[in-house]
């Protein structure tokens, strides 16, 4: 069975794209892809659930150093080494069952597959940490630029605003604020939004003939910068709106808001 790229799995796992029909029933059906899903999205949620940190301690320099010389030492591994670990004679685990006593690994071979799998896991792990510290660093840039001002983004002006409030059957307590900055961003921050069983996509309303476009995906942090298109009129798309979005390969809103508000300048 062919796997899925693993360049595609962050993306899905980090909620930046969406699975096709194939995509969906290869991971019904393959445990690998569907693992390794799960584990980048444990790493990403790792990193969101810093956000809130303003101040981050500086790691200790012997963790850098060891993370350095493991890659290193990934890297130095030859690339045919996991086809010269197959071609070494049978170990113990190939040995057919009743056959007698097992042939002992060739000298070297064990160490050789597990440098092999520690590159693949170097591999995997970093690039799901770096995805995910990604997003921590732009969160920490949004909150530090913000601090001794009121607005996040630095010395941006802030042209049109609006509070969100619970739409619909959403728990009263869910909240949020958008902000339109004369750079031509979007700033969202939510609180208490329920959990869904898909993600949240925010976009915005025309509310005199209710068409509406999609702005981008909020993610399962509390804020985010989302650009919109440069010819949008704010006094026609005037209503924010943050949605609950299953997995279903529909690009249109699914009907189920969870927070709205007006934007006012």
């Amino acid at each position: 069975m062919q796997h899925l790229d693993h360049g595609r799995l962050v993306f899905l796992a980090l909620g930046e794209s969406e699975a096709d029909t194939d995509e969906t029933t290869h991971l019904d059906t393959c445990a690998h892809c569907r693992g390794e899903v799960e584990s980048l999205r444990h790493v990403a949620g790792l990193g969101t659930s810093t956000r809130s940190l303003r101040e981050l301690p500086a790691p200790p320099e012997a963790l850098w150093q060891g993370i350095l010389a493991d890659v290193r030492e990934a890297e130095a591994t030859p690339a045919g080494a996991a086809g010269s670990v197959r071609r070494q004679p049978p170990t113990e685990a190939d040995a057919p069952t009743g056959t007698g006593s097992a042939i002992p690994p060739a000298p070297g071979a064990r160490s050789r597959g597990r440098r092999v799998r520690w590159r693949r896991w170097v591999t995997t792990g970093l690039t799901a940490a770096a995805a995910a510290l990604l997003g921590v660093v732009g969160t920490l840039v949004v909150v530090r630029s913000g601090e001794g001002t009121t607005d996040p983004a630095g010395e941006q002006v802030v042209l049109a605003s609006a509070p969100l409030a619970a739409y619909g059957p959403t728990p009263p307590q869910a909240r949020g604020e958008a902000r339109v900055f004369d750079d031509g961003r979007l700033h969202l921050h939510v609180a208490n939004l329920p959990e869904v069983p898909g993600y949240y996509e925010v976009w915005l309303i025309n509310p005199t003939n209710g068409r509406m476009f999609s702005v981008g995906v909020l993610g399962t942090g509390s804020d985010v910068l989302l650009p919109l298109p440069p010819t949008v009129d704010l006094t026609e798309y005037s209503v924010v709106d943050i949605s609950a979005e299953r997995f279903d390969d529909d690009p249109g809103h699914s009907g189920d808001s969870l927070l709205r508000g007006v934007l006012a300048r």
